[in-house]
């Protein structure tokens, strides 16, 4: 049966691969919209991203903007990796399709209430979008089968020593997703470092169809941000939250109490760990804590290699 998804984005290099990856693989995945959130750029950017990404191979999918930060302060973005246009590097056509007139959050709600399955969420973004949607309605959260997310991290940050991006964007929002109650799967860093793809793979790409090329086209740019950082290989973080419905089998993982720091001055934003059981509260995240990366890293190959078969398809008719 086929998995009903909502995903809740800023693309954003990965988010881009990440809804690539849920297209390809229609068989298991129910795709019933993209919402969009301030984080890697502004709103208007990343929403326009998406709609590129869809429009490119085809897929007709309703898009909704929502939160253009986060609950409390400004929004601080991720432009020193992703670029000015929230993902650069290919030159993509302009997108067949405009946004939806309906907000994120109506979206989310409407296509939730509608639908006579539970329907599973997966942010890779800051959680704004999430967070409002169960505090304005809080009896939805029984309608949501789980959240698979990219956030976070048990052992270290990107953004500061301790917090991951999406998180450290809006803890507030992320604490409230985490005490929510929904059933998390969490996709942090202690994963997502794991699941990285080195030059010779991204060379690989962009000898193969229009998809595999662009995908290379817009790692290329991506991996300037972590040669600089001294990171080996560019980390796939998005497409995890994706993989682990597809194939969970690929990844190991640990139950575990987290929570999110609000107020440190120094560990704003980072994802709490109970890793020795300290406190008497159970376990509300399924961390995922590695990965298998040549068969995560085939799946994406054997993912978007469907996709250029079914674009170059169309193209010949």
């Amino acid at each position: 049966m086929r998995t009903p998804i909502i995903i809740d984005c800023d693309p954003g290099h990965d988010d881009a691969i990440a809804i690539l990856l849920a297209i390809a693989n229609a068989e298991k995945l129910d795709l019933r919209g993209i919402t969009t959130v301030g984080g890697n750029q502004i709103l208007d950017k990343i929403t326009e991203n998406a709609l590129k990404v869809i429009s490119f191979v085809n897929a007709d999918i309703p898009v909704a903007k929502g939160a253009a930060g986060p609950l409390f302060g400004k929004l601080v973005t991720g432009e020193e990796a992703h670029g000015e246009s929230g993902m650069d590097g290919p030159l993509l056509p302009p997108s067949k399709f405009r946004p939806l007139e309906e907000g994120a959050v109506e979206f989310m709600l409407n296509i939730i209430r509608s639908s006579e399955e539970k329907i599973t969420l997966v942010p890779m973004a800051p959680l704004t979008n999430i967070a409002l949607l169960i505090t304005a309605y809080p009896e939805i959260k029984e309608r949501i089968e789980k959240i698979s997310l990219m956030g976070g991290g048990i052992s270290y940050g990107n953004v500061t020593s301790t917090a991951e991006f999406n998180i450290f964007v809006d803890p507030e929002a992320a604490r409230i997703v985490f005490e929510s109650g929904i059933p998390i799967t969490m996709s942090g860093l202690d994963v997502t470092d794991k699941a990285a793809i080195f030059e010779d793979e991204i060379v690989a790409l962009k000898e193969r169809g229009p998809v595999s090329t662009m995908v290379g086209e817009l790692l290329d740019f991506y991996s300037i941000y972590g040669k600089k950082m001294g990171y080996v290989g560019s980390a796939l973080h998005d497409p995890c939250a994706v993989a682990w419905l597809l194939r969970p089998e690929l990844f190991e993982s640990e139950h575990l109490y987290v929570t999110v720091e609000t107020e440190g001055k120094l560990t704003r934003g980072m994802t709490v760990a109970d890793k020795r059981k300290k406190t008497d509260r159970p376990a509300n995240v399924e961390v995922l804590v590695g990965v298998d990366r040549e068969a995560f890293m085939k799946l994406i190959f054997d993912s978007l290699e469907k996709l250029d078969q079914e674009l170059l398809a169309a193209e010949g008719n």
